[in-house]
C-alpha cells in the first residue's frame, strides 16, 4: 500500500513545485500547447501546424471560437484531455500562485527571526529564574496555565 502512495506523493510535490514556479508554469503551458498543436494535424486532415497551435490555444483557454473543431475521435480525446488539464490543473495552479502572493503576511517573522526570538526568550527565562532564586521568589512553571484573572 505504501509503495502505491509514493508516485502520488511525488506527483503532488511536482504540482506544488510547479505552482510555486511561475516561469516553469508558463513553460509547461507553452510545451503543452506545442505538443497538442503538433499532434492535431496528425489526427485531422487539411490542418497546418499553425492551425493546430491556434486550435490548441483556443481549446486550452476554453474560448472555443468554433473555427476549427475536431472531427476524429483521437482529436476529440486530445481536446477533452487538454481542456481537463487546463481547467483542473493549470488554471488552478496559476490562481493559487497569485492568491498566495496576495495573501502573504509581510509582517510575518522569517525562520531566522523566529529562532532568534526563541533564543532570546530562553535567555530571559534563565535570567528571570536566576533573579527569582536570588530574591527568593517562586517563578511559575512555563508549562503551567496562567493564573485566572481576579474578579474585580
Amino acid at each position: 500500500m505504501r509503495t502505491l502512495l509514493v508516485p502520488l506523493h511525488r506527483a503532488y510535490r511536482g504540482l506544488v513545485w510547479l505552482a510555486n514556479s511561475p516561469r516553469m508554469l508558463i513553460v509547461s503551458y507553452g510545451i503543452l500547447i506545442l505538443i497538442c498543436g503538433s499532434l492535431y494535424p496528425l489526427f485531422e486532415d487539411d490542418v497546418s501546424f499553425g492551425d493546430g497551435v491556434w486550435w490548441a490555444v483556443v481549446t486550452a483557454t476554453t474560448v472555443g471560437y468554433g473555427d476549427i473543431s475536431p472531427a476524429s475521435w483521437e482529436a476529440r480525446l486530445m481536446a477533452g484531455l487538454l481542456i481537463s488539464l487546463m481547467v483542473l490543473g493549470v488554471v488552478p495552479l496559476i490562481t493559487a500562485h497569485f492568491a498566495s502572493k496576495l495573501i502573504v503576511d509581510q509582517d510575518a517573522f522569517r525562520h531566522d527571526e523566529q529562532e532568534e526570538l526563541k533564543n532570546n526568550l530562553r535567555r530571559v527565562r534563565t535570567l528571570l529564574e536566576e533573579l527569582a532564586e536570588r530574591e527568593g521568589v517562586n517563578v511559575p512553571d512555563s508549562a503551567a496555565p496562567p493564573p485566572a484573572p481576579s474578579g474585580r
